[in-house]
C-alpha cells in the first residue's frame, strides 16, 4: 500500500464511529448487554423512549431485551455473534431454527418490531486472521433464506456490520477509496446479495480510535467542530475524519457500480474513561455535534442523504472485553445505572434524561483498613490482583478518572469494585483482613466508588464474551502492578 495521508492512516487500520430536519423521526443507538449488573430491560426501554430513541441495535438476541421492546414503538436490529457463523453457514436448517427462535417468536408473540438482522460483527478484522472469511457469506445467505421461508423476507432485512479496515486508499484521499484486495471478490458478492435482497451495508466508524491509535494523528480532526487543517480532495473539502472515512467507503462502492447502495453507520461514539483521551469533555463535544448532525439531517460531502446512525453506545458495560483498551467499558452516554454522565441536547432543545426506577444495593463500600499493616507485600498484591480480575479496575489507569488516587485509595477502589460485583456478599470484603466495610462514601471526584444496581435475577453472559483467566490477568497486569507498587510504597 502506498503512503496514506495522516487523516486516514489510523482509521483505516483500526481494530474495531438550522432546526429539526424535515422527516427527522428519531434517534438510534446500540444497547450492549455485557454488564455484571445490567439495568432491567423495561427500565432501559423507558430510557430509550424518554430520550427520543426509536431504533436500537442489539448485539445478540437477548430474550429479556426483545420481550421488553415488544409493542414499544422502537425498531430493532438483532445481532448474531461471530461465534455462531459457522453453525449458521453449515446448514440452512440451523438458520431456520435461529430465525424461528429469535425473530419470528418475538414478532408474533410479543409484537417486537424487528426490522433487520446483523450477521456477525466486524468479521473481517485483521486480528481475526481470516477466521470468519469462509462462513460469513453462507451464513448471510442462509439467514436470508430462513427469513423468506418464515414469511419475513420483506419485513426483516439483512446486513453485516463491518469495520472501516475493509477499505483503504493509496492516495490518502477519500476519492481513492477501494476495498482491500484480498476481500474484493467476497465484498462484491456480499454487497450484490444485500442489494438484490433489499438489505443494506453497515459500517462502524470510530474517530476516537483514529486519535488513540496514532500519536501523530491531529486530535482536532477527530471532532466535528474543530480548528484542524482541512483535507482537500478535488472540489471537496473534508473538515473531520468521520466524513473522510465514510466517503472513502462511498468511493469504493461507486467504483464497483454500487453507488446507490444503502449504508448505515452501525457504531460511532466517544468513551468517557479508561484512556487520557477518553473523558467527559471530549465525549460531550463529540456526541453533541454528532447528535446535531443527525437531527439536522446532515449527510457527507459525497452522499448528502443522511444515513441512519446508531450511537455507540447507550450504557457503560463493566464486563466487556478490554483487549482493545480499558476505554471499552465506558462508551455509554449513560453510566451503568442509566444516570447522566454529561448534559446533551437530544434535539430541538430536549435535554437528556436519566433512567427511572433504578434500585441499588445498600449504601456501603469496601475500603482498605486504615489500620491494616502490610507485613507481606505479596498478600496485598494478590488481593488487588484478585479484586481487579473479578471486578472492574479500568478507571484506575493513567489519565483515567481515578488515575490520581493515593496509595490507600487505589487499593480501596480495587477492593470495592469486587465487593459491589459480588452484590456486597458476606465475606467479599476481607482480603486477608486488609479491608473493612464503611458507610462513608470514599469517592474523590472525579473518581466515583460505585454502588451496584440491586438486580438478583442477572444471568451469566455467553461464554464467547468471557475472557479466560489468563487473558484477564494479562489485560490488567500493567495496571495492577502500578496499583500494587503505589500501595506498597505508600504503606511503607
Amino acid at each position: 500500500m502506498g503512503q496514506i495521508h495522516w487523516s486516514l492512516l489510523s482509521l483505516l487500520c483500526l481494530l474495531g464511529y438550522g432546526g429539526l430536519a424535515e422527516g427527522f423521526s428519531g434517534l438510534a443507538c446500540n444497547w450492549g448487554l455485557q454488564s455484571t449488573h445490567p439495568l432491567p430491560a423495561d427500565i432501559v426501554v423507558r430510557l430509550l423512549k424518554d430520550n427520543g430513541f426509536n431504533k436500537v441495535k442489539l448485539f445478540e438476541a437477548d430474550p429479556g431485551a426483545l420481550k421488553a421492546l415488544g409493542r414499544s414503538g422502537i425498531q430493532v436490529m438483532v445481532g448474531i455473534p461471530n461465534y455462531m457463523l459457522a453453525s449458521l453457514a453449515s446448514a440452512v436448517g440451523n438458520a431456520e431454527a435461529w430465525v424461528q427462535q429469535n425473530v419470528s417468536k418475538y414478532i408474533s408473540s410479543y409484537g417486537t418490531d424487528i426490522r433487520s438482522v446483523a450477521i456477525g460483527n466486524e468479521p473481517f478484522l485483521q486480528d481475526y486472521k481470516d477466521q470468519f472469511v469462509s462462513t460469513i457469506f453462507p451464513a448471510l445467505q442462509n439467514i436470508e433464506a430462513a427469513l423468506i421461508k418464515a414469511g419475513l423476507g420483506k419485513q426483516v432485512k439483512v446486513t453485516i456490520p463491518l469495520n472501516a479496515d475493509v477499505y483503504q486508499t493509496d492516495s490518502g484521499l477519500p476519492s481513492g477509496g477501494y476495498f482491500r484486495p484480498e476481500l474484493q471478490n467476497l465484498m462484491m458478492n456480499i454487497i450484490k446479495f444485500l442489494q438484490d435482497n433489499g438489505g443494506f451495508l453497515t459500517i462502524n466508524i470510530y474517530p476516537f480510535l483514529s486519535m488513540q491509535a496514532d500519536p501523530s494523528f491531529p486530535k482536532e480532526y477527530a471532532f466535528f467542530n474543530n480548528t484542524a487543517k482541512p483535507l482537500v480532495d478535488g472540489s471537496i473539502v473534508y473538515t473531520n475524519v468521520y466524513d473522510a472515512n465514510f466517503d472513502t467507503l462511498i468511493s469504493a462502492l461507486e467504483k464497483n457500480g454500487f453507488g446507490r447502495m444503502p449504508v448505515v453507520i452501525g457504531e460511532v461514539g466517544w468513551p468517557t474513561d479508561g484512556d487520557p483521551g477518553a473523558n467527559v469533555e471530549n465525549a460531550k463535544r463529540f456526541n453533541q455535534a454528532l447528535l446535531d448532525r443527525i437531527v439536522q439531517g446532515q449527510g457527507s460531502p459525497r452522499r448528502r442523504t443522511p444515513p441512519d446512525v446508531y450511537i455507540f453506545s447507550l450504557i457503560d458495560e463493566d464486563h466487556k472485553s478490554t483487549l482493545p483498551g480499558n476505554f471499552e467499558r465506558h462508551w455509554g452516554i449513560f453510566k451503568y445505572d442509566g444516570s447522566i454522565k454529561y448534559p446533551l441536547d437530544m434535539g430541538n432543545g430536549r435535554p437528556i434524561v436519566p433512567a427511572k426506577g433504578v434500585k441499588y444495593l445498600a449504601k456501603k463500600w469496601c475500603v482498605m483498613s486504615p489500620s491494616a499493616g502490610v507485613s507481606d507485600p505479596n498478600t496485598l498484591a494478590q488481593s488487588i490482583t484478585y479484586a481487579c480480575e473479578n471486578g472492574d479496575c479500568t478507571s484506575l489507569g493513567y489519565g483515567s478518572s481515578c488515575g490520581n488516587l493515593d496509595a490507600q485509595s487505589n487499593a480501596s477502589y480495587a477492593f470495592n469494585t469486587y465487593f459491589q460485583t459480588t452484590n456486597q456478599s458476606k465475606g467479599a470484603c476481607s482480603f486477608n483482613n486488609l479491608a473493612v466495610i464503611t458507610t462513608v462514601d470514599p469517592s474523590k471526584p472525579p473518581c466515583r466508588f460505585e454502588i451496584m444496581i440491586d438486580t438478583r435475577k442477572q444471568k451469566a453472559s455467553p461464554s464467547v464474551y468471557r475472557s479466560s483467566a489468563a487473558k484477564i490477568e494479562a489485560m490488567f497486569a500493567s495496571l495492577i502492578l502500578g496499583i500494587v507498587g503505589l500501595v506498597i510504597c505508600g504503606v511503607h
